[in-house]
């Protein structure tokens, strides 16, 4: 996924959803309530929101686990107001909790330095880390921001999760209109995994190694690795990551996968695939780009149950819900609302390892660039202040 700062900007293909939210009007009621009561007192502004995971459906052969979701509401005669007695990385106890980071933000903005620092336990380079912005011309890396962000994550005492080494999206034009052969572009990619994986060796906690190879429908996406080099370039792509960083947790990362739908099963059955060939693959990344006009999906702890029954780790990697704007009382408890389920679904899945937010503030939010007319799609508003969708992360994660 693309954010602020970003080269290009993908506009996602929303796949249909089925199945009904769960969404109690008092429980809404109390999170507008707590909203206003958080404008009251910190003047906040308005919010910006992200792409939906859906679920069709399980398909025919498709294992379904049997799993609880813990309840998650609050009661009416106790609106919520965000606590800022304890972090995000405190509440989350020994999962992570992280966010995305752009550059020049971290670097311009103290605020958003300061709480990026105290906040969250992780984070994601938004674009540093990528192949166009990272190796423009072939040959000349360009290491600044993804080296200010290491070193920051550090002196944080932060994880920190590379992303992406190979993606369809985000590649420099030398790459995209190269016109290499098989065996050309086969030493390109595997260079590129190597000189960045092994740049910073022991520093990664994981990498999203491939990122969206999945097409709506459940088949391998027809870009330019696919036409090029064949569906081997996953698992080499994997092989050739471990080898740079055998520490290293390796991950391969979707959007639209949170539930359990046609292009789920697909990405089920690839990571099954995988496995079976003794590819060193360690977990599944779950975009979890949220469209709160769209039904949450019900199933997604199922969902993520059964890639854990793989044997594999599974992390909620890039979580933002747009809404409707300008935002209204009930657009944001509608937010708050899908926040709160899908930390919910982590916590219910023993080897889900941590979540990660794309970006914690509607300051600097992807969104509304992308899908004209969504936006606040983040934990805290464009000034800062907290939203109801911060109160429900915290609230989810002080119950369990």
């Amino acid at each position: 996924m693309i954010s602020s700062g970003g080269i290009d900007r993908e506009d996602k293909t929303i796949e249909s959803l089925a199945g009904h939210r769960r969404f109690a009007p008092g429980r809404a009621l109390a999170l507008a309530l707590g909203f206003a009561v958080v404008a009251a007192a910190c003047g906040s502004g308005g919010s910006t929101a992200s792409p939906a995971a859906g679920s069709s459906g399980p398909s025919a052969g498709t294992p379904v686990p049997s799993v609880s979701v813990p309840s998650f509401s609050f009661p009416a005669s106790a609106p919520p107001t965000a606590n800022t007695s304890e972090t995000l990385r405190e509440l989350a106890g020994s999962r992570y909790f992280g966010t995305a980071l752009a550059m020049p933000q971290l670097q311009t903005d103290a605020k958003y330095a300061q709480m990026a620092g105290t906040e969250f336990s992780s984070v994601t380079p938004e674009n540093a880390m990528k192949w166009g912005p990272l190796e423009p011309s072939r040959g000349q890396y360009e290491w600044a921001d993804a080296d200010a962000i290491v070193a920051f994550a550090q002196a944080h005492d932060q994880k920190i999760r590379g992303h992406t080494l190979v993606w369809y999206q985000q590649l420099p034009r030398w790459v995209s209109d190269g016109g290499f052969t098989k065996a050309q572009l086969t030493d390109i990619l595997q260079q590129h995994i190597a000189t960045e994986v092994g740049r910073y060796a022991g520093k990664i906690y994981a990498w999203d190694v491939v990122n969206e190879v999945i097409a709506a429908d459940g088949s391998m996406r027809d870009d330019i690795f696919l036409k090029t080099l064949g569906i081997g370039y996953i698992a080499d792509a994997f092989r050739w990551a471990h080898a740079a960083d055998p520490q290293a947790k390796l991950y391969i990362n979707d959007y639209d996968v949170e539930g359990i739908n046609p292009k789920s099963d697909g990405l089920y059955n690839l990571v099954k695939s995988l496995k079976s060939q003794g590819v060193p693959i360690d977990g599944v990344g779950i975009q979890a780009h949220f469209d709160a006009n769209l039904a949450f999906p019900t199933d997604m702890t199922a969902n993520l149950q059964r890639f854990a029954d793989l044997g594999l780790d599974v992390a909620i990697t890039e979580l933002d819900v747009r809404i409707n704007t300008p935002a209204t009382t009930a657009e944001l408890a509608k937010e708050a609302d899908y926040y709160g389920q899908t930390v919910a679904s982590c916590l219910a899945v023993t080897r889900c390892v941590g979540l990660t937010v794309w970006g914690f503030t509607d300051k600097y939010s992807w969104v509304p660039m992308t899908f004209p007319g969504l936006g606040a799609a983040d934990l805290y508003d464009a000034s800062y202040a907290p939203k109801p969708a911060l109160a429900a992360v915290q609230e989810a994660l002080a119950g369990h």
